[in-house]
């Protein structure tokens, strides 16, 4: 029975955690919480009424997304992106998507692939009736999916790696500008790209988004 006991606490702190992990993402994708706001443990883990050793395990992976970095005497902050990060992570972007994208292309058989990225495309259509979470969220799962149907795990680490400085890139622009690169029309024609199994077509139409929401992000 203790046994048992240990293994349910062991879930309910993991539980917490995931909690305080999603609550803090969220806050500092949104705005929330600015970028360059430090973040003080104690009115933290008051707020989120957890203990201070889980709160600091949310931090944690915060950092390893990219969303809060360390400063002087380790004093944890909300990153604040510049336009040549913004522009360089977009630049990875391109890269890592037009390989995902070219690999699409050169399955004989890509019924399922297209299939699975025009439900990603539904799914953004849906969203864009919605608030700006939920349309980062719908934009966000069209790539990872783009990148997880090619079955190179590599590349979705890669590209997952990724995913809190996107975030990030999001915020820098404010959300009139953001909202121009969650285009369901901008998706589609990659998407009709690579229905075509054209490699070539494919890896341009995604060098060509990527450009252009780097330029609409940084003004």
């Amino acid at each position: 029975m203790a046994t048992e006991s240990m293994s349910l606490l062991g879930l309910e702190k993991t539980s917490l955690r995931q909690q305080a992990l999603a609550a803090l993402r969220r806050a500092i994708t949104t705005g929330e919480i600015a970028p360059g706001t430090h973040l003080v443990e104690t009115e933290l883990s008051e707020t989120l009424q957890i203990s201070r050793g889980t709160l600091r395990e949310a931090m944690r992976q915060l950092q390893q997304e990219g969303l809060i970095s360390a400063g002087p005497r380790g004093r944890l902050s909300v990153r604040h992106l510049d336009a040549k990060e913004i522009c360089d992570i977009f630049s990875v972007r391109a890269a890592l998507e037009s390989l995902a994208a070219r690999e699409l292309c050169a399955l004989e058989d890509r019924a399922q692939v297209i299939k699975e990225l025009r439900r990603a495309l539904e799914e953004m259509e849906r969203a864009s009736k919605d608030g700006l979470e939920e349309r980062i969220e719908a934009d966000l799962n069209f790539h990872r999916t783009l990148c997880g149907l090619t079955g190179n795990e590599t590349l979705l680490h890669s590209w997952g790696s990724l995913e809190g400085n996107i975030r990030m890139s999001i915020m820098f622009a404010g959300f009139e500008r953001a909202a121009q690169n969650m285009s369901v029309k901008r998706h589609g024609e990659i998407v009709d790209a690579i229905e075509t199994g054209d490699a070539a077509k494919a890896s341009e139409a995604i060098t060509e988004h990527m450009d252009g929401a780097a330029k609409v992000l940084v003004g």
